[in-house]
């Protein structure tokens, strides 16, 4: 795999960190801006939001830009961005800086993920992204548990400016092994990346990461309650068992990076079955500690062995047009990153209980996987259709073809 893929993947790191590591610096950032935590707590839905209007809009603002010229410009604002959080003397300022770094962020999504294609090759498109989107999965397992530490012994401002170190070195990386490409690109077409959603099949595609996206946030933003409350772990407990999570994820990712370019719909329907089963389990499990650690493993290795297949899908329906697609794809990952923890939220509100929540994921996989269905049906029915178009044109005589 070309170095310039892990040069992305590790600027997905620095990027991944900063959008969750505020979860484990809220009660520190409520003291020193003088605000509630759950206004602290809102600076982490607004990244969301900022990344999922940003990511298309920059990617249309951006279209015409070098690619290699976007990510750069992309990371240096990310990093002023940052700083300006790590020095933010308010809230309102420390918000601002976040919808900075979130449209950023969103920038860099959109148009890594074409670069990482393009350098991977499209024999390996699925392993590339994998690569890329592990950044963010490494982010979760240990940038934020180390940007805990660092604001636990720091501050909090001293994780912001730690997390600007980081998109520092990938930007160094960027400049000197992620190569221009620039003479290999077709010319930049707006309409061209417009068409492509004039397909139904790539809605469908954005609908399923969707829903996927959602019922893996949407079990995971309370696990650690479903952990301590109804499992019974103690509280020291949870940082190991959402690093064993985190571990299950890498795995999950990295394995079926390798598969799905090979077997696409097999790598997703298989995760889907498995993922359903291991919901399933976690809403049953109760206090047996031994099943919900198995669970836990499992459920980041299935839920993130989903995102290869994903990934590679709408690039294959995006062809020679992916940047907006592949921007459309970041904005339906953060629609189920925003949407699956309001439902479990909402479940909990409800008086159904912290275990609800994996059972309502559970329903939510069972849907991605009939928008599958769906996908691989207008497939089949598209291809046929190809095909009976391809032998007129071979068999009818030339004159018949002629202008």
């Amino acid at each position: 795999m070309h170095r310039g893929v892990y040069v992305l993947g590790l600027s997905v790191f620095a990027l991944g960190t900063t959008e969750f590591m505020i979860s484990g610096l809220l009660p520190g950032m409520a003291r020193e801006l003088h605000v509630s935590v759950p206004q602290v707590g809102g600076l982490i839905s607004a990244f969301a939001i900022g990344m999922l209007v940003g990511a298309p809009l920059l990617a249309v603002l951006t279209l015409r830009w070098p690619r290699k010229a976007t990510l750069v410009g992309a990371l240096v604002v990310f990093i002023g961005g940052q700083l300006l959080g790590a020095v933010a003397p308010d809230y309102a300022v420390l918000l601002l800086a976040r919808v900075i770094t979130a449209g950023a962020t969103g920038a860099f999504w959109a148009v890594g993920g074409v670069m990482a294609v393009t350098l991977g090759g499209k024999e390996h498109r699925a392993r590339a992204l994998a690569i890329m989107v592990g950044g963010l999965t490494v982010a979760n397992v240990l940038g934020v548990p180390l940007g805990t530490v660092i604001g636990d012994h720091g501050g909090w401002r001293g994780a912001f400016f730690a997390v600007a170190a980081a998109a520092l070195v990938g930007l160094l990386g960027i400049l000197r092994w992620v190569p221009s490409m620039e003479g290999t690109r077709a010319k930049p077409d707006l309409a061209a990346e417009l068409r492509v959603f004039r397909q139904p099949r790539i809605w469908v595609a954005l609908a399923t990461t969707a829903l996927t996206s959602a019922s893996i946030f949407g079990t995971f933003s309370y696990l650690a309650p479903l952990l301590t409350d109804v499992a019974g772990f103690a509280d020291g407990a949870v940082p190991l068992l959402l690093g064993a999570f985190g571990v299950g994820a890498v795995i999950g990712l990295q394995v079926a990076g390798r598969l799905a370019d090979r077997y696409p719909w097999a790598s997703l329907l298989v995760p889907f079955a498995a993922l359903t089963v291991v919901l399933v389990t976690l809403a049953l499990a109760g206090a047996r500690p031994v099943l919900v650690i198995i669970a836990v493993v499992l459920f980041g290795l299935t839920g993130f062995g989903t995102n290869p297949a994903l990934n590679a899908r709408v690039f294959g329906l995006a062809g020679d047009a992916p940047t907006l697609a592949n921007s459309v794809q970041v904005a339906a990952f953060n629609l189920g990153n925003t949407v699956g923890p309001l439902i479990g939220g909402a479940a909990i509100g409800a008086g159904l209980g912290f275990a609800s929540v994996p059972a309502l994921s559970a329903v939510v996989v069972v849907l991605a996987v009939l928008a599958t269905a769906v996908s691989i049906r207008m497939d089949r029915v598209r291809q046929p259709v190809a095909e009976t178009v391809t032998r007129a044109y071979a068999s009818a005589p030339e004159k018949t073809l002629r202008p």
